[in-house]
C-alpha cells in the first residue's frame, strides 16, 4: 500500500485518518513528559524524606538550607515550618502543611486530562470514519458491473479509522493509568513528609514541655 492509496482512505474517511497521526503524536507526547517529570518527582520524594531523617531538629537552618535547595512542589512542604518557626501546635501545622498538599496536586496531573480526553475521543473519531468510508463503500453497489471484493475492499478500508482509533485509545489507557498510578505515588509521599514534619514538631513541642516541667524541681532542689 504506497502512499497514494492511503491519501485516497483518508480522504474517503472524511480526513479522519489524517488527525490519528496528529493525537497518536499528542499520545506519546505527553505520556514521555508526564513520565519524565512523576519519575524525577518520585526519586525527589524518596531523598527529601531521608533528608528529613538526618535533620536533628526542624528549628535549627538546616531545614532552610534543605528547602532552598528541593525544587517543587516538595520545596512548599518543608517551607511551612521555616515560615512559622514559633509554630508549636501540631494540628495546625499539619492542617497548614494540608492545604499546602491539595495546593501542589494540580502541577503533578497537569496534562493527564489530554490522555484521557484522547482515550475516548480517537475511537469515536475511528468509528465517524469508518461510517463515512462505508457510504462511499456501498456506493458501488450503484454500479451492477462491479464484483464483490470491489465492496470488501471498501468495506475493509473504511474499517482502518477505526482501527486506528482503538490502537491510539489502548495505547493512552495504558500510559494514562501508569501516569496515575505514578502520580498517586507522588503524592503518598507528600503525605508521608507532612506526617513525618508533624511528628518531629511533636517531638521538639514534649521536650521542651519536659524541660519547663524539670525547672522547678531543679531550682527548689538547690533552694534546699
Amino acid at each position: 500500500m504506497n502512499l497514494g492509496e492511503l491519501a485516497k482512505i483518508a480522504a474517503e474517511s472524511g480526513g479522519v485518518l489524517y488527525l490519528m497521526p496528529i493525537l497518536l503524536f499528542i499520545v506519546l507526547w505527553v505520556s514521555f513528559e508526564r513520565f519524565l517529570y512523576l519519575n524525577r518527582m518520585t526519586h525527589l520524594g524518596e531523598q527529601t524524606a531521608q533528608a528529613i531523617d538526618a535533620l536533628p531538629n526542624l528549628q535549627g537552618p538546616q531545614l532552610k538550607e534543605l528547602a532552598d535547595s528541593t525544587p517543587a512542589p516538595f520545596k512548599a512542604l518543608l517551607e511551612v515550618p521555616v515560615r512559622y518557626p514559633q509554630l508549636r501546635d501540631s494540628a495546625r501545622l499539619s492542617d497548614i502543611l494540608q492545604e499546602t498538599v491539595m495546593r501542589q496536586v494540580p502541577t503533578l496531573d497537569r496534562g493527564l486530562w489530554i490522555l484521557d480526553t484522547t482515550v475516548t475521543l480517537a475511537p469515536l473519531l475511528g468509528l465517524l470514519g469508518t461510517i463515512i468510508g462505508m457510504f462511499h463503500a456501498f456506493q458501488v453497489l450503484d454500479n451492477v458491473s462491479n464484483n464483490p471484493t470491489a465492496i470488501t475492499g471498501n468495506v475493509a478500508e473504511a474499517l482502518l479509522a477505526t482501527a486506528s482509533g482503538l490502537v491510539i485509545a489502548i495505547i493512552g489507557l495504558v500510559t494514562f493509568n501508569g501516569l496515575h498510578n505514578r502520580m498517586r505515588l507522588v503524592v503518598h509521599q507528600m503525605e508521608t513528609l507532612r506526617t513525618m514534619l508533624t511528628n518531629r514538631l511533636e517531638g521538639l513541642q514534649h521536650v521542651s514541655n519536659s524541660v519547663d516541667a524539670a525547672k522547678p524541681v531543679y531550682y527548689a532542689a538547690q533552694e534546699a
